[in-house]
């Protein structure tokens, strides 16, 4: 009976794991895992070549990884950092999006103008959609309904309807959109424009414009501005916008699409994460090769966390 009590009395004085940040380093064929309570790197893990895109499954079983150079996307557990197996990805796979329903990945395959539709149960290709040139991002409509892709060099939005797997729609942006989000009730579709210089608004029932934010930042030539990345607060009030070589994070407000703030962080800034409670935001900064952490709350950076090089793609694991 002691002893019952003892280990029970264990277990509630243990603390709870702390969740993590997971960030892919393309140069260095790892990822670096983040502490969140310490903001510290507890594990660095190998992968395959050039790893960019990362993503969990809902249950947070699995991690998937682009091994762009490899030419496959990596399934890894979390817990031990094993590859599990590959999957087929296509050619050159960048970002990826997991449909809803915790089984299809839709891959953006850079060199051969596709989307690649894999099934993550039986390990195969189930679907192959012609999009324009140079495919990136990947965006799904919280209805599984939509997927998007974007095209860098066609400067285009393709809006895929995953039951038929056709493209319904097409709509320009500006040159180079790299990344695509829909809002969290699915009314609006965000996508930047990395040389343009902006991010684009949708309509998603109409596919219409409706609106198209541009950044200024003070002391930092227009051509260096490049809009990649971009994060929604909770509340889907703010947006964070990650700036490229500018150095810079925009705070966007998304309701009026008016840029309120400006934050300095490492060196060519690429992609986010929140923490779990969103009170924390991590920068991938890929020629300095770290990771800044910035106060959402007090829109400051409060530490950089050194990562390997040229970090890529960050994932939450709570």
């Amino acid at each position: 009976m002691i002893r019952a009590v003892t280990a029970v009395a264990l277990m509630l004085s243990s603390p709870a794991l702390a969740s993590e940040i997971w960030v892919t380093n393309e140069k260095d064929d790892t990822i670096s895992v983040i502490n969140v309570e310490t903001l510290e790197v507890t594990r660095t893990i190998p992968t395959g070549e050039r790893p960019r895109g990362i993503t969990f499954s809902k249950d947070y079983s699995r991690v998937y990884i682009c091994a762009s150079d490899s030419d496959t996307v990596q399934v890894m557990d979390p817990e031990t950092g094993d590859i599990l197996h590959d999957l087929p990805s296509g050619e050159d796979p960048e970002q990826f999006i997991l449909h809803p329903n915790d089984k299809h990945l839709y891959i953006a395959n850079e060199d051969d103008a596709v989307t690649t539709v894999v099934d993550t149960e039986t390990r195969k290709v189930i679907a192959q959609i012609n999009v324009g040139i140079e495919p990136e991002g990947m965006a799904v409509s919280p209805d599984g309904a939509v997927v998007i892709t974007t095209s860098e060099t066609t400067n285009m939005a393709h809006w895929i309807d995953t039951e038929t797997r056709e493209i319904f729609a097409n709509t320009l942006v500006d040159s180079r959109p790299r990344h695509a989000e829909f809002t969290a009730g699915g009314s609006e579709l965000w996508v930047s424009a990395e040389i343009g210089g902006t991010v684009s608004v949708f309509d998603t029932a109409t596919q219409a414009e409706k609106g198209k934010i541009q950044f200024e930042v003070q002391g930092v030539h227009p051509d260096r501005v490049q809009p990649v990345g971009f994060e929604f607060t909770a509340d889907e009030k703010t947006v964070f916008v990650a700036l490229g070589p500018s150095n810079h994070v925009a705070v966007v407000n998304a309701e009026t699409f008016e840029v309120e703030d400006y934050i300095l962080v490492g060196r060519r800034v690429w992609h986010m994460a929140f923490s779990a409670d969103k009170s924390l935001l991590f920068t991938t900064n890929g020629v300095s090769g770290d990771v800044t952490v910035i106060d959402v709350a007090k829109r400051k950076p409060i530490k950089s966390v050194k990562v390997g090089r040229f970090p890529w793609g960050a994932a939450l694991r709570p």
